[in-house]
Protein backbone atom coordinates (compact mmCIF):
# COMPACT_ATOMS: atom_id res chain seq x y z
CA UNK A 1 0.00 0.00 0.00
CA UNK A 2 1.28 3.39 -1.28
CA UNK A 3 1.48 6.17 1.02
CA UNK A 4 -1.90 7.93 -0.31
CA UNK A 5 -3.07 4.75 -0.35
CA UNK A 6 -3.03 4.56 3.14
CA UNK A 7 -3.52 8.04 4.47
CA UNK A 8 -6.89 7.54 1.87
CA UNK A 9 -7.37 4.51 4.17
CA UNK A 10 -6.85 6.34 7.64
CA UNK A 11 -9.48 9.15 6.19
CA UNK A 12 -12.30 6.59 5.14
CA UNK A 13 -12.37 4.72 8.81
CA UNK A 14 -12.38 8.44 10.46
CA UNK A 15 -15.61 8.87 11.76
CA UNK A 16 -17.12 12.09 14.19
CA UNK A 17 -17.14 10.89 17.92
CA UNK A 18 -20.15 10.10 18.99
CA UNK A 19 -22.29 13.11 20.84
CA UNK A 20 -22.87 12.49 24.54
CA UNK A 21 -25.45 14.51 27.12
CA UNK A 22 -24.76 17.00 29.62
CA UNK A 23 -22.81 15.56 32.32
CA UNK A 24 -25.79 16.56 34.58
CA UNK A 25 -28.11 14.53 32.48
CA UNK A 26 -25.33 11.31 32.18
CA UNK A 27 -26.16 11.34 36.18
CA UNK A 28 -29.65 11.91 35.70
CA UNK A 29 -30.18 9.37 33.25
CA UNK A 30 -28.56 6.50 35.73
CA UNK A 31 -30.13 7.17 38.44
CA UNK A 32 -33.23 7.32 36.93
CA UNK A 33 -32.48 3.68 36.29
CA UNK A 34 -31.54 3.10 39.72
CA UNK A 35 -28.47 2.12 38.35
CA UNK A 36 -24.96 2.51 40.03
CA UNK A 37 -21.74 3.55 38.96
CA UNK A 38 -20.62 -0.03 39.71
CA UNK A 39 -23.20 -1.35 37.56
CA UNK A 40 -22.33 0.89 34.88
CA UNK A 41 -18.53 0.81 35.10
CA UNK A 42 -18.34 -3.06 34.95
CA UNK A 43 -20.42 -3.44 31.23
CA UNK A 44 -17.81 -0.92 30.06
CA UNK A 45 -14.93 -2.42 31.48
CA UNK A 46 -13.94 1.16 33.45
CA UNK A 47 -13.32 2.12 37.21
CA UNK A 48 -16.75 3.19 39.09
CA UNK A 49 -14.39 6.85 39.46
CA UNK A 50 -14.18 6.88 35.78
CA UNK A 51 -18.01 7.14 35.50
CA UNK A 52 -18.04 9.18 37.83
CA UNK A 53 -15.67 11.39 36.66
CA UNK A 54 -17.80 11.24 33.22
CA UNK A 55 -20.56 12.52 35.54
CA UNK A 56 -18.38 15.60 36.41
CA UNK A 57 -17.69 17.15 33.42
CA UNK A 58 -14.95 14.70 31.61
CA UNK A 59 -15.56 12.61 28.25
CA UNK A 60 -14.30 9.36 27.01
CA UNK A 61 -12.96 9.14 23.89
CA UNK A 62 -12.44 6.24 21.21
CA UNK A 63 -14.17 2.95 21.44
CA UNK A 64 -15.41 3.37 25.54
CA UNK A 65 -16.97 6.80 24.51
CA UNK A 66 -19.69 4.97 21.69
CA UNK A 67 -19.99 2.60 24.09
CA UNK A 68 -21.21 5.06 26.78
CA UNK A 69 -23.31 7.31 24.29
CA UNK A 70 -24.56 3.78 23.52
CA UNK A 71 -25.85 3.28 27.06
CA UNK A 72 -26.98 6.57 27.60
CA UNK A 73 -28.96 6.47 24.54
CA UNK A 74 -30.46 3.44 25.51
CA UNK A 75 -31.30 4.64 29.62
CA UNK A 76 -33.09 7.58 27.91
CA UNK A 77 -35.20 5.71 25.77
CA UNK A 78 -35.90 2.83 28.93
CA UNK A 79 -36.37 6.42 31.11
CA UNK A 80 -39.23 7.03 27.97
CA UNK A 81 -40.77 3.98 28.23
CA UNK A 82 -41.09 3.88 31.55
CA UNK A 83 -42.78 7.02 32.19
CA UNK A 84 -45.29 6.45 29.13
CA UNK A 85 -46.32 2.92 31.26
CA UNK A 86 -46.37 5.68 34.45
CA UNK A 87 -49.15 7.82 32.54
CA UNK A 88 -50.51 4.21 31.07
CA UNK A 89 -51.43 2.94 34.35
CA UNK A 90 -52.67 6.20 35.70
CA UNK A 91 -54.62 7.30 33.00
CA UNK A 92 -58.26 6.56 32.67
CA UNK A 93 -60.95 6.51 29.51
CA UNK A 94 -60.76 10.42 29.50
CA UNK A 95 -57.21 10.40 27.80
CA UNK A 96 -59.21 9.28 24.60
CA UNK A 97 -61.37 12.29 24.82
CA UNK A 98 -61.03 14.89 22.38
CA UNK A 99 -60.24 18.27 24.73
CA UNK A 100 -62.88 21.25 23.89
CA UNK A 101 -61.39 24.20 21.83
CA UNK A 102 -59.91 27.00 23.92
CA UNK A 103 -59.89 24.79 27.23
CA UNK A 104 -57.31 25.28 28.74
CA UNK A 105 -54.57 22.06 28.34
CA UNK A 106 -55.04 19.22 30.25
CA UNK A 107 -51.12 18.31 31.22
CA UNK A 108 -50.99 21.64 33.41
CA UNK A 109 -52.82 21.91 35.85
CA UNK A 110 -52.46 25.59 37.58
CA UNK A 111 -51.85 25.79 41.37
CA UNK A 112 -54.58 27.89 41.49
CA UNK A 113 -57.23 25.93 39.54
CA UNK A 114 -59.18 24.67 42.55
CA UNK A 115 -57.90 21.16 42.23
CA UNK A 116 -58.09 19.28 45.81
CA UNK A 117 -55.23 17.44 44.94
CA UNK A 118 -52.46 20.14 43.57
CA UNK A 119 -50.35 21.80 46.59
CA UNK A 120 -47.81 24.28 46.75
CA UNK A 121 -44.96 22.78 48.22
CA UNK A 122 -43.06 25.25 50.96
CA UNK A 123 -39.40 23.46 50.22
CA UNK A 124 -39.07 22.16 47.14
CA UNK A 125 -38.90 17.74 46.71
CA UNK A 126 -37.85 15.45 44.14
CA UNK A 127 -40.36 15.40 41.08
CA UNK A 128 -41.52 11.69 40.89
CA UNK A 129 -40.52 11.50 37.42
CA UNK A 130 -37.41 13.53 36.87
CA UNK A 131 -36.03 13.67 40.40
CA UNK A 132 -35.58 17.53 39.83
CA UNK A 133 -36.60 19.94 42.88
CA UNK A 134 -40.54 20.27 42.16
CA UNK A 135 -42.79 23.37 44.07
CA UNK A 136 -45.69 21.75 43.81
CA UNK A 137 -47.76 18.19 44.70
CA UNK A 138 -50.28 16.71 42.75
CA UNK A 139 -52.38 13.39 44.53
CA UNK A 140 -49.52 13.46 47.42
CA UNK A 141 -46.75 13.24 44.98
CA UNK A 142 -44.43 15.86 44.35
CA UNK A 143 -43.89 16.94 40.58
CA UNK A 144 -43.75 19.84 38.02
CA UNK A 145 -46.86 21.27 36.49
CA UNK A 146 -45.49 23.03 33.79
CA UNK A 147 -44.19 19.54 31.18
CA UNK A 148 -41.49 21.58 30.21
CA UNK A 149 -39.85 22.28 33.42
CA UNK A 150 -39.79 17.99 34.17
CA UNK A 151 -36.96 16.64 33.03
CA UNK A 152 -34.82 19.81 31.91
CA UNK A 153 -34.96 21.59 28.74
CA UNK A 154 -33.07 19.36 26.79
CA UNK A 155 -35.71 16.56 27.30
CA UNK A 156 -39.58 17.02 24.67
CA UNK A 157 -42.30 18.06 27.05
CA UNK A 158 -44.14 14.89 27.92
CA UNK A 159 -47.96 16.20 28.39
CA UNK A 160 -49.50 13.32 28.45
CA UNK A 161 -47.44 11.82 31.49
CA UNK A 162 -47.96 14.94 33.25
CA UNK A 163 -51.55 14.55 32.73
CA UNK A 164 -51.71 11.41 34.07
CA UNK A 165 -49.83 12.26 37.00
CA UNK A 166 -52.78 14.72 38.10
CA UNK A 167 -55.80 12.32 37.17
CA UNK A 168 -57.34 10.31 39.42
CA UNK A 169 -56.16 6.86 39.59
CA UNK A 170 -53.51 4.77 41.18
CA UNK A 171 -50.27 6.46 42.09
CA UNK A 172 -46.63 6.23 40.29
CA UNK A 173 -45.32 3.02 41.43
CA UNK A 174 -41.54 4.61 40.71
CA UNK A 175 -40.09 7.09 42.42
CA UNK A 176 -36.74 8.55 40.94
CA UNK A 177 -34.85 9.81 44.12
CA UNK A 178 -31.58 12.08 43.86
CA UNK A 179 -28.68 11.13 45.40
CA UNK A 180 -27.78 11.84 48.43
CA UNK A 181 -31.24 10.40 49.89
CA UNK A 182 -31.33 6.96 49.30
CA UNK A 183 -30.52 4.61 52.24
CA UNK A 184 -28.35 1.60 51.71
CA UNK A 185 -28.29 -0.82 54.49
CA UNK A 186 -24.96 -2.15 55.99
CA UNK A 187 -25.65 -5.43 55.08
CA UNK A 188 -25.73 -4.49 51.47
CA UNK A 189 -22.23 -3.48 51.24
CA UNK A 190 -20.20 -6.15 50.14
CA UNK A 191 -16.88 -7.14 52.31
CA UNK A 192 -14.60 -6.04 49.18
CA UNK A 193 -11.18 -6.84 51.22
CA UNK A 194 -12.33 -10.52 52.45
CA UNK A 195 -13.15 -11.28 49.19
CA UNK A 196 -9.84 -9.74 47.55
CA UNK A 197 -7.43 -11.87 50.25
CA UNK A 198 -9.31 -15.27 50.10
CA UNK A 199 -8.90 -14.94 46.15
CA UNK A 200 -5.55 -14.20 46.44
CA UNK A 201 -4.77 -17.10 48.63
CA UNK A 202 -6.34 -19.29 46.20
CA UNK A 203 -5.14 -17.96 43.38
CA UNK A 204 -1.38 -18.48 44.32
CA UNK A 205 -2.44 -22.01 46.75
CA UNK A 206 -1.78 -19.92 49.91
CA UNK A 207 1.26 -18.81 49.50
CA UNK A 208 0.97 -15.91 52.36
CA UNK A 209 3.78 -14.19 50.32
CA UNK A 210 2.80 -13.90 47.16
CA UNK A 211 -0.41 -13.58 47.92
CA UNK A 212 0.70 -10.16 49.97
CA UNK A 213 2.76 -9.06 47.61
CA UNK A 214 0.05 -9.35 44.53
CA UNK A 215 -2.73 -7.60 46.96
CA UNK A 216 -0.42 -4.64 47.92
CA UNK A 217 0.22 -4.39 44.26
CA UNK A 218 -3.17 -3.80 43.55
CA UNK A 219 -3.46 -1.40 46.58
CA UNK A 220 -4.75 1.46 44.48
CA UNK A 221 -7.39 0.47 42.49
CA UNK A 222 -8.99 -1.57 45.13
CA UNK A 223 -8.87 1.32 47.68
CA UNK A 224 -10.71 3.23 44.74
CA UNK A 225 -13.66 0.53 44.51
CA UNK A 226 -13.83 0.37 48.09
CA UNK A 227 -14.41 4.04 48.45
CA UNK A 228 -16.54 3.95 45.36
CA UNK A 229 -18.70 1.04 46.73
CA UNK A 230 -19.10 3.24 50.52
CA UNK A 231 -19.94 6.09 49.15
CA UNK A 232 -23.19 4.37 47.87
CA UNK A 233 -26.30 6.22 49.57
CA UNK A 234 -23.69 9.18 50.30
CA UNK A 235 -25.08 12.58 51.03
CA UNK A 236 -22.46 14.11 48.49
CA UNK A 237 -21.04 13.17 45.60
CA UNK A 238 -17.31 13.59 45.32
CA UNK A 239 -15.64 15.67 42.62
CA UNK A 240 -12.81 13.33 41.42
CA UNK A 241 -11.03 15.96 39.00
CA UNK A 242 -12.02 19.38 40.40
CA UNK A 243 -10.29 22.93 38.96
CA UNK A 244 -7.18 23.59 41.45
CA UNK A 245 -5.49 26.72 41.92
CA UNK A 246 -2.00 27.24 41.23
CA UNK A 247 -0.77 27.23 44.69
CA UNK A 248 -1.62 23.36 44.53
CA UNK A 249 -0.12 23.04 41.81
CA UNK A 250 3.70 21.37 41.30
CA UNK A 251 5.81 24.07 40.22
CA UNK A 252 8.30 21.30 38.57
CA UNK A 253 8.17 17.89 37.29
CA UNK A 254 9.99 16.70 40.15
CA UNK A 255 9.53 19.87 42.39
CA UNK A 256 7.01 21.03 45.26
CA UNK A 257 3.75 22.94 45.42
CA UNK A 258 3.20 25.96 48.33
CA UNK A 259 1.39 23.86 50.42
CA UNK A 260 3.07 23.50 53.83
CA UNK A 261 1.78 20.09 55.83
CA UNK A 262 3.51 20.75 59.46
CA UNK A 263 5.27 18.02 59.39
CA UNK A 264 6.80 18.37 62.84
CA UNK A 265 10.81 17.12 63.16
CA UNK A 266 11.16 18.36 66.93
CA UNK A 267 14.12 16.86 69.24
CA UNK A 268 13.67 18.25 73.00
CA UNK A 269 16.80 21.06 72.92
CA UNK A 270 17.36 20.00 76.64
CA UNK A 271 16.69 16.88 78.65
CA UNK A 272 15.83 17.44 82.78
CA UNK A 273 19.37 16.52 84.92
CA UNK A 274 19.89 12.88 85.88
CA UNK A 275 19.37 9.41 83.54
CA UNK A 276 16.32 8.33 82.24
CA UNK A 277 14.73 5.70 80.07
CA UNK A 278 12.74 7.14 77.28
CA UNK A 279 10.00 4.83 75.50
CA UNK A 280 9.58 5.37 71.83
CA UNK A 281 5.79 5.09 71.02
CA UNK A 282 4.53 4.53 67.65
CA UNK A 283 0.66 5.98 66.68
CA UNK A 284 -1.28 2.70 65.86
CA UNK A 285 -2.97 3.62 61.77
CA UNK A 286 -1.97 7.48 61.51
CA UNK A 287 -3.45 8.01 58.36
CA UNK A 288 -6.31 5.86 58.79
CA UNK A 289 -7.11 7.77 61.92
CA UNK A 290 -6.81 11.24 60.06
CA UNK A 291 -8.95 10.32 56.80
CA UNK A 292 -11.74 11.70 59.47
CA UNK A 293 -10.89 15.22 58.90
CA UNK A 294 -13.24 18.24 57.13
CA UNK A 295 -12.72 17.77 53.69
CA UNK A 296 -13.76 20.49 50.78
CA UNK A 297 -16.61 18.64 49.03
CA UNK A 298 -16.59 20.36 45.63
CA UNK A 299 -14.18 22.74 43.52
CA UNK A 300 -12.22 25.45 45.98
CA UNK A 301 -13.31 29.04 45.66
CA UNK A 302 -10.93 31.82 46.56
CA UNK A 303 -11.54 34.54 49.59
CA UNK A 304 -9.49 37.06 51.14
CA UNK A 305 -9.77 38.25 54.66
CA UNK A 306 -9.11 37.56 58.26
CA UNK A 307 -12.56 35.41 59.18
CA UNK A 308 -12.76 31.76 59.66
CA UNK A 309 -15.53 29.90 58.75
CA UNK A 310 -15.70 26.62 60.16
CA UNK A 311 -18.52 24.94 57.44
CA UNK A 312 -15.75 25.42 55.20
CA UNK A 313 -12.59 23.67 54.63
CA UNK A 314 -9.20 24.32 52.18
CA UNK A 315 -5.67 25.84 51.95
CA UNK A 316 -5.30 29.21 53.82
CA UNK A 317 -2.39 31.90 53.78
CA UNK A 318 -1.42 32.69 56.96
CA UNK A 319 1.61 34.76 58.88
CA UNK A 320 2.05 32.26 62.07
CA UNK A 321 1.97 33.36 65.56
CA UNK A 322 5.37 33.19 67.32
CA UNK A 323 5.81 30.54 68.97
CA UNK A 324 7.39 30.20 72.25
CA UNK A 325 7.34 26.39 73.87
CA UNK A 326 9.83 25.08 71.80
CA UNK A 327 11.64 23.79 74.80
CA UNK A 328 9.47 21.49 75.76
CA UNK A 329 7.36 21.21 73.07
CA UNK A 330 6.85 20.73 69.48
CA UNK A 331 6.23 24.00 67.25
CA UNK A 332 2.35 23.04 65.66
CA UNK A 333 3.71 24.32 62.35
CA UNK A 334 6.47 21.98 62.52
CA UNK A 335 10.38 22.44 61.52
CA UNK A 336 10.27 26.08 58.77
CA UNK A 337 13.51 28.05 58.73
CA UNK A 338 11.57 30.84 56.64
CA UNK A 339 9.73 33.15 58.28
CA UNK A 340 6.42 35.48 56.95
CA UNK A 341 3.44 34.36 55.10
CA UNK A 342 3.05 30.57 54.00
CA UNK A 343 -0.10 28.83 53.02
CA UNK A 344 -1.23 25.98 55.52
CA UNK A 345 -4.14 23.41 55.21
CA UNK A 346 -7.24 23.39 57.12
CA UNK A 347 -5.91 21.26 59.82
CA UNK A 348 -3.09 23.42 60.69
CA UNK A 349 -5.11 26.28 60.79
CA UNK A 350 -7.66 24.65 63.24
CA UNK A 351 -5.12 23.58 65.26
CA UNK A 352 -3.50 27.25 65.42
CA UNK A 353 -6.64 28.71 65.96
CA UNK A 354 -7.64 25.95 69.18
CA UNK A 355 -4.14 26.43 70.85
CA UNK A 356 -4.79 30.31 70.46
CA UNK A 357 -8.19 29.77 72.25
CA UNK A 358 -8.74 30.56 76.31
CA UNK A 359 -8.72 26.88 76.79
CA UNK A 360 -5.00 26.19 75.82
CA UNK A 361 -3.50 30.06 75.33
CA UNK A 362 -0.52 28.89 74.03
CA UNK A 363 0.00 31.34 70.99
CA UNK A 364 -1.47 34.28 69.82
CA UNK A 365 -4.43 33.66 66.58
CA UNK A 366 -2.70 32.68 63.01
CA UNK A 367 -3.24 36.17 60.62
CA UNK A 368 -5.65 34.36 57.76
CA UNK A 369 -4.78 36.90 54.09
CA UNK A 370 -6.36 34.36 51.50
CA UNK A 371 -8.17 31.15 51.50
CA UNK A 372 -9.16 28.79 48.88
CA UNK A 373 -11.96 26.73 50.36
CA UNK A 374 -15.30 24.43 49.70
CA UNK A 375 -17.96 23.36 51.92
CA UNK A 376 -16.52 20.61 53.86
CA UNK A 377 -17.72 17.56 55.88
CA UNK A 378 -15.69 15.59 58.51
CA UNK A 379 -17.92 12.50 57.48
CA UNK A 380 -16.73 12.73 53.46
CA UNK A 381 -14.97 9.37 53.82
CA UNK A 382 -16.37 8.19 57.11
CA UNK A 383 -17.47 4.81 55.76
CA UNK A 384 -14.34 4.06 53.30
CA UNK A 385 -12.44 4.51 56.46
CA UNK A 386 -14.82 2.11 59.34
CA UNK A 387 -14.76 -0.30 56.38
CA UNK A 388 -10.61 -0.37 56.66
CA UNK A 389 -10.65 -0.06 60.25
CA UNK A 390 -12.90 -2.83 60.78
CA UNK A 391 -11.18 -4.90 58.40
CA UNK A 392 -7.71 -4.07 60.33
CA UNK A 393 -8.51 -4.83 63.36
CA UNK A 394 -10.26 -8.11 62.64
CA UNK A 395 -6.72 -8.73 60.99
CA UNK A 396 -5.02 -8.28 64.33
CA UNK A 397 -7.75 -10.36 66.34
CA UNK A 398 -6.96 -12.99 63.75
CA UNK A 399 -3.40 -12.71 63.34
CA UNK A 400 -3.90 -12.32 59.42
CA UNK A 401 -1.15 -10.44 58.49
CA UNK A 402 -1.83 -10.70 54.64
CA UNK A 403 -4.70 -8.71 55.22
CA UNK A 404 -3.19 -6.43 57.40
CA UNK A 405 -0.07 -5.72 55.01
CA UNK A 406 -2.94 -5.64 52.03
CA UNK A 407 -5.29 -3.09 54.31
CA UNK A 408 -2.26 -1.00 55.23
CA UNK A 409 -1.45 -0.52 51.76
CA UNK A 410 -4.77 0.79 50.27
CA UNK A 411 -5.09 3.41 53.19
CA UNK A 412 -1.72 4.90 52.90
CA UNK A 413 -1.33 4.74 48.88
CA UNK A 414 -4.49 5.79 48.57
CA UNK A 415 -3.34 9.28 50.33
CA UNK A 416 -0.28 9.52 48.85
CA UNK A 417 -1.51 8.74 45.17
CA UNK A 418 -4.49 11.10 45.07
CA UNK A 419 -2.09 14.34 44.12
CA UNK A 420 -0.27 14.48 40.80
CA UNK A 421 0.30 10.84 40.99
CA UNK A 422 0.65 8.77 37.61
CA UNK A 423 -0.38 5.57 39.76
CA UNK A 424 -4.16 6.87 40.45
CA UNK A 425 -5.60 8.54 37.77
CA UNK A 426 -9.28 8.01 39.11
CA UNK A 427 -9.13 11.12 41.77
CA UNK A 428 -7.04 14.18 41.72
CA UNK A 429 -7.48 15.80 44.66
CA UNK A 430 -4.31 17.44 45.88
CA UNK A 431 -5.92 19.31 48.36
CA UNK A 432 -7.47 16.67 50.32
CA UNK A 433 -3.86 14.53 50.21
CA UNK A 434 -2.21 18.14 52.18
CA UNK A 435 -5.31 17.90 54.67
CA UNK A 436 -5.04 13.85 55.17
CA UNK A 437 -1.43 13.86 55.87
CA UNK A 438 -1.57 17.27 58.11
CA UNK A 439 -4.19 16.32 60.05
CA UNK A 440 -2.10 13.22 60.96
CA UNK A 441 0.41 15.52 61.54
CA UNK A 442 -1.98 17.39 64.07
CA UNK A 443 -3.33 14.40 65.43
CA UNK A 444 0.43 13.99 66.59
CA UNK A 445 0.80 16.68 67.92
CA UNK A 446 -2.22 17.08 70.10
CA UNK A 447 -0.58 13.40 71.52
CA UNK A 448 2.53 14.92 72.67
CA UNK A 449 0.20 17.78 74.23
CA UNK A 450 -1.39 15.41 76.05
CA UNK A 451 1.71 13.45 77.37
CA UNK A 452 2.75 17.16 78.32
CA UNK A 453 -0.26 17.81 79.92
CA UNK A 454 -0.41 14.46 81.74
CA UNK A 455 3.16 14.98 83.39
CA UNK A 456 5.13 12.86 81.04
CA UNK A 457 8.40 15.03 79.58
CA UNK A 458 8.08 14.83 75.63
CA UNK A 459 11.64 13.94 74.09
CA UNK A 460 10.80 13.70 70.35
CA UNK A 461 7.81 13.55 67.83
CA UNK A 462 8.63 12.87 63.95
CA UNK A 463 6.49 12.30 61.65
CA UNK A 464 3.26 11.36 62.04
CA UNK A 465 3.76 8.56 64.22
CA UNK A 466 7.11 8.79 66.06
CA UNK A 467 6.32 9.99 70.04
CA UNK A 468 9.75 9.57 72.57
CA UNK A 469 8.78 9.97 76.47
CA UNK A 470 10.01 9.87 79.74
CA UNK A 471 7.72 9.24 82.26
CA UNK A 472 4.65 6.55 82.90
CA UNK A 473 3.57 6.71 79.69
CA UNK A 474 0.89 3.68 80.45
CA UNK A 475 -1.19 5.76 82.30
CA UNK A 476 -1.66 8.25 79.61
CA UNK A 477 -2.21 5.88 76.00
CA UNK A 478 -3.31 2.60 75.91
CA UNK A 479 -1.26 -0.20 74.94
CA UNK A 480 -2.14 -2.27 71.40
CA UNK A 481 -2.34 -2.31 68.26
CA UNK A 482 -5.57 -0.92 67.67
CA UNK A 483 -6.39 2.87 65.73
CA UNK A 484 -7.12 4.25 69.48
CA UNK A 485 -3.75 2.39 71.01
CA UNK A 486 0.22 3.09 70.92
CA UNK A 487 2.89 0.23 70.84
CA UNK A 488 6.02 -0.07 71.88
CA UNK A 489 8.98 0.62 69.12
CA UNK A 490 11.79 0.57 71.74
CA UNK A 491 13.48 2.21 74.91
CA UNK A 492 16.88 3.92 75.80
CA UNK A 493 18.90 5.52 78.34
CA UNK A 494 19.83 9.20 78.17
CA UNK A 495 21.59 11.58 81.14
CA UNK A 496 24.11 10.51 83.16
CA UNK A 497 27.04 9.53 81.21
CA UNK A 498 24.75 8.06 77.86
CA UNK A 499 24.75 10.23 75.03
CA UNK A 500 20.96 10.76 73.93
Amino acid sequence: MTDFEAIDALLASAREEAELPSAEERRELREGLNLSRTQVAQVLGVSPSTVGGWESGRDPSGVVREKYAYFLEGARAKREERIAALALAASGPEDEEPEHAGAEPADVVPPDSGADDVEALATPRPCVLCGRPAHHQVAGFPQHLDPAECGGAEEPARPKATRAATAPGPAPSVKVVPVGRRVQAASEVPDLIGEAVAAALARHEGDVEAATAALVKRAIPDAMALLDETRKGGRYDIVAHPWIPDVLRKQSARGADQIWEARPKWIRPELPAGPHEVTALDINGAYLSALKTHLPIGQLEHSTGFGHDRRRSGVHLITPPVWEHEAVLPNPLGHRDEPGPLWVTEPTLRLLLRLSSPKYGLCEPPEIHESFTSGATEGLLEKFRIALKDARDGAIAEEDEVTLEYVKAMYSKFVSTMGESNYNRELYRPDWMHLIRSQAFANLWMKAYKAYDEGLTVVRAMGTDELHVIGDWRQVFPEGRGVSEVKVKNTYAVGGDTAP
